[in-house]
């Protein structure tokens, strides 16, 4: 008999407040105009921020890190036009630092962040894991340093990425030819190559209990973008990787019967079991 006891992770879902924008940036041409309705309405829809903890025997695994605290307001990190465009709403309690400390971890104890790309909304709070290894795609950062260099507005805060230089981060990058990457005991790191972002990461989870799960970020924002058929985002750098990443999400989760995470699906994230109300196991 083998007495190998399995590693046994928790994961929990935490909820990181709420963004809103034009639902054609979510999908793109999603009403369009036409003869008989030229002035076809746009809609503005609210959608959720959340970051996933996977307490591993291996070390703490923390993929994303939402919107940092000081993003919104007269002296926040947006500037105006972004706020305008893409509000964050959360109190208190859902910044990442507070639901941390609500399951007693602490920044420092995170082993692993993974940055699935570095916008705005998942990339805020980096500047706090000065201990872990921050994996993110190389063509994602290389990215995000020229828009800080450039100056320029957007999707990548340039604020933010003041913070990560100014706080010494340990960047390890994930090249385009690297491919489902082994982190820990049933967890891989999926390249997903461009898309939505210049360099996305998604993450494929084996619980002993739920089964897989795999992570999609912003490679699938919700189960209307899934399809089939796939609508892409009104935010994309490249359609072609867009949709082979959507394809290449769906031949896995078929072949390892596995869940599937959107970005920021409102209606699945109402179905998730949060971190204050418990973890999949």
């Amino acid at each position: 008999m083998s007495n190998i006891i399995k590693a046994h992770p928790k994961l929990y879902v935490m909820d990181n407040g709420r963004m809103s924008m034009d639902k054609n940036w979510m999908i793109a041409m999603h009403n369009p105009a036409t003869i008989s309705n030229p002035n076809a309405p746009t809609q503005f829809v609210e959608f959720p921020i959340y970051t996933v903890l996977i307490d591993h025997p291996e070390g703490k695994i923390l993929f994303d890190t939402a919107c940092n605290p000081n993003s919104m307001g007269v002296d926040g990190r947006w500037a105006k036009s972004t706020q305008q465009a893409f509000p964050w709403v959360a109190s208190e309690e859902c910044y990442l630092h507070n639901r941390l400390e609500q399951l007693n971890v602490r920044p420092e104890d995170i082993k692993y962040v993974i940055a699935s790309h570095l916008h705005l909304d998942h990339a805020g709070c980096l500047e706090m894991f000065t201990n872990a290894a921050i994996i993110v795609h190389e063509d994602e950062l290389n990215g995000a340093l020229q828009s800080y260099a450039r100056n320029e507005n957007g999707a990548y805060i340039w604020a933010d990425i003041d913070a990560w230089i100014k706080n010494h981060l340990q960047w390890k990058t994930v090249k385009r030819n690297e491919d489902n990457l082994e982190l820990a005991e049933g967890i891989k790191i999926i390249n997903l190559g461009s898309g939505h972002a210049w360099g996305m990461l998604g993450l494929y989870i084996e619980m002993p209990e739920t089964g897989g799960i795999i992570l999609a970020s912003d490679a699938i924002y919700t189960a209307e973008s899934y399809g089939p058929p796939v609508k892409p985002p009104g935010i994309i750098y490249d359609l072609l990787g867009y949709r082979s990443a959507v394809e290449k999400i769906r031949t896995l989760a078929r072949r390892t019967n596995s869940q599937v995470w959107f970005g920021h699906d409102a209606n699945q994230f109402k179905q998730f079991r949060k971190s204050t109300e418990g973890c999949y196991e």
